[in-house]
């Protein structure tokens, strides 16, 4: 009978070197090969002033976004540090509201985003209104934006969620907004509030047009009340100290030849990238995560007897995709589409020996 570390050993395989971290070449070459392009399309301004997303390709990219969620929370304990963050509405400009959230020490020190929530109070709709109503004009898609405020003062935003309600209905509505606290994060000026942009539009997936878009209103657009339904964000996250055999590194502890095979955070600014102008429209960027420390090593007894096995590295041992919006030129028209980027983001490391094979969980 094999020892237990061999015993596990013999099912693995490195999905790549040890060390090496996701590259922009890599990540290129993953785009140009979903879309069997050759090279980078090079877009200018001129093609981009008339595009907008479309409805059926916003849906689409946040399904994947919420999948790609699920895949990363699924199995980790919530620890106790729940927060709620209250939020108010800044601007309000037709059916486009600006929320704001202070930030400042919500995230506990030493702990991991596992989900953030978003929850807005959604108002009745007064019955004489609702009587007016065509009976096909019942629904609005409300849409999730993080809005960042760049050094130079202009302004991007980045698609996070959205859904149908129903204007026959009220009460809270929830949107997974893990994404935007995500890129909140990595800004260089920390204490600057996270801004959501909330917007109202018209249902463009029903039978006809519908101007029920115009009647959801959530509470505290305008003046502020009693505090009833005012906007939270709620916050989960694990503490790593209680958790910390989920494999992430400590956030704080620089790492040395002494440290463990973890998980480290890596984040890819796709906007810091020239050939993902005007190419890439959505995300702005992505925690992907490195595998970095060292692994413990068997008794030279045993590497003698299995000399086919090299030493135990820390690899990725379980990825998940990362959906993008990008822009397609064709025939003279560009469109968005989105695509499904296999394997870019380190869920798990594991320590592996070299040529010993691994079953790895990795997207079709």
């Amino acid at each position: 009978m094999c020892p237990l570390w061999l015993c596990w050993a013999l099912w693995v395989l490195p999905l790549a070197g040890p060390g090496e971290a996701l590259s922009e070449e890599q990540l290129l070459g993953s785009l140009l090969k979903q879309l069997h392009l050759s090279e980078a399309p090079v877009l200018d301004k001129a093609d981009m002033e008339k595009l907008t997303i479309p409805a059926h390709v916003r849906a689409q990219y946040v399904a994947l976004l919420q999948r790609s969620h699920g895949d990363r929370s699924r199995g980790k304990r919530f620890s106790q540090n729940f927060r709620e963050v209250a939020g108010r509405f800044l601007v309000s400009e037709a059916n486009t509201h600006l929320l704001v959230f202070g930030m400042e020490q919500r995230l506990p020190p030493n702990s991991e985003l596992v989900q953030a929530v978003l929850r807005l109070f959604q108002e009745p709709v007064p019955k004489a209104a609702l009587h007016r109503l065509s009976p096909h004009s019942t629904r609005a898609l409300v849409t999730i934006e993080w809005l960042r405020v760049r050094d130079d003062g202009s302004n991007r935003t980045s698609l996070i969620d959205s859904r149908l309600v129903s204007v026959h209905e009220s009460g809270w509505k929830t949107f997974d907004v893990t994404e935007a606290v995500n890129f909140w994060q990595q800004l260089s000026r920390p204490r600057q509030p996270l801004l959501l942009q909330v917007s109202v539009q018209r249902d463009h997936l029903g039978p006809q047009p519908s101007s029920a878009y115009k009647l959801v209103r959530f509470a505290w657009q305008g003046a502020r009340g009693t505090g009833h339904g005012e906007p939270q964000l709620e916050l989960h996250t694990l503490d790593l100290k209680d958790y910390g055999a989920q494999g992430d590194c400590e956030p704080e502890a620089p790492v040395t030849e002494g440290t463990r095979c973890c998980r480290q955070e890596m984040y890819i600014d796709l906007q810091g990238m020239k050939w993902a102008n005007n190419w890439v429209l959505e995300p702005p960027g992505f925690l992907a995560y490195e595998c970095v420390g060292t692994c413990q090593q068997p008794p030279e007894p045993l590497t003698s007897k299995w000399p086919f096995l090299g030493p135990r590295q820390c690899i990725a041992s379980e990825m998940a995709s990362l959906p993008v919006i990008v822009s397609i030129k064709e025939g003279g028209r560009t469109r968005p589409q989105v695509v499904s980027l296999p394997n870019m983001r380190v869920q798990k490391c594991s320590c592996a020996s070299d040529g010993a094979p691994m079953p790895r969980k990795l997207e079709p």
